[in-house]
């Protein structure tokens, strides 16, 4: 099969386009014909320059939210089939004496494209029970941005923020797949949601998706707009998982009393932001780190898309042979939702 493989870390130049062995299937995996998968800062672009927290065995293969066909199925499984459309799972379960992670409801895990060779390729192998099937109405491109972001807004939004009907919950990077997921789970709390974005086109895509109001904090302050918005009181949640370091101490400041905050990465690539410790504990907020989905979240995630209703802001679509420039377009910070490869046009 065709893969981008990464030989070692470093710039966009250390991707290959080459021939590699197709995966052998273990009797509880599936063979999946990747017709999607997306470009993310933090597993791919991270992971591929060396700064991410895990440095994987080389050679690898990126690509942690692949949909596609099922064209193979092992020999234990029964639940799918070859034919079925489905998305694979990042957590893929693992008998390793030292696993990479253990997931609640799961247990101890790989993650697909980053400690395990992923969906930058024409094929990859999933453990079979990791794979979900995508509704009718949802095409690859748009089921591998809502799996991978919408299962993971549903836990930050709803259990970790505990969002209820209007309460102000303000999303930084609200056009990037995690954020445009944030803003419409809030949505569907009852929430009043303020949308922080880096230009006009981008406030403009947040309000498309259901934003409430759009701040471009690069024209309008923070603090001040959000504050005006709500009454001088500030939001009660937040959503960032960008930490911009001009930005993160107007987020904290936009915060009123008793609030939280939800992050599961740093798209601006600071690895330290200020924080007003003062204004951290004199008003009681707490800062929550939260990757993760909730137990059955994903399952969750595709029955809500099946109703109807979610949006995947997709920026651009790549061959998989045109990676490198579909990293570039991320690390360009100028597109408007999510940088999605599909094999299929190579």
């Amino acid at each position: 099969m065709k893969a981008m493989v990464m030989t070692k870390f470093g710039g966009p130049d250390v991707l290959s386009y080459q021939d590699v062995d197709t995966p052998e299937l273990g009797p509880d995996d599936a063979l999946v014909e990747v017709r999607a998968v997306s470009v993310n800062r933090t597993f791919d672009i991270y992971l591929r320059e060396g700064t991410y927290a895990h440095q994987p065995e080389l050679p690898h293969i990126l690509g942690v939210d692949p949909s596609g066909v099922i064209t193979a199925v092992g020999e234990n499984v029964t639940d799918r089939k070859v034919g079925d459309r489905v998305f694979c799972s990042l957590f893929q379960p693992t008998d390793k004496p030292d696993p990479y992670m253990s997931i609640p409801g799961i247990g101890p895990v790989d993650f697909l494209g980053v400690t395990i060779w992923g969906g930058y390729a024409q094929y990859v192998r999933s453990n079979a029970a990791r794979t979900v099937p995508i509704p009718d109405n949802l095409g690859f491109h748009e089921a591998t941005v809502i799996g991978r972001h919408l299962a993971t807004a549903a836990n930050q939004v709803e259990n970790v923020l505990e969002t209820k009907a209007d309460d102000w919950v303000l999303v930084m990077g609200a056009t990037g797949g995690l954020g445009a997921a944030c803003i419409q789970v809030a949505k569907w709390a009852g929430a009043k949601v303020i949308a922080g974005a880096g230009s006009d086109e981008k406030a403009q895509a947040c309000l498309s998706i259901g934003a409430d109001h759009a701040i471009n904090y690069r024209k309008q302050d923070l603090t001040a707009e959000v504050r005006k918005l709500t009454d001088g009181q500030g939001v009660n949640g937040v959503c960032d998982s960008v930490a911009d370091q001009e930005q993160f101490p107007k987020v904290i400041h936009s915060m009123a009393r008793g609030a939280k905050l939800v992050t599961a990465g740093n798209a601006s690539g600071a690895a330290d932001v200020p924080l007003d410790v003062r204004y951290l504990y004199l008003h009681q907020l707490q800062i929550i780190g939260e990757p993760r989905e909730a137990p059955g979240g994903l399952q969750q995630a595709f029955a809500r898309a099946g109703e109807g209703g979610v949006k995947a802001l997709i920026d651009n679509v790549f061959p998989l042979s045109q990676a490198v420039d579909a990293q570039a377009r991320v690390e360009s910070n100028a597109g408007i939702g999510k940088v999605v490869i599909d094999p299929t046009l190579d």
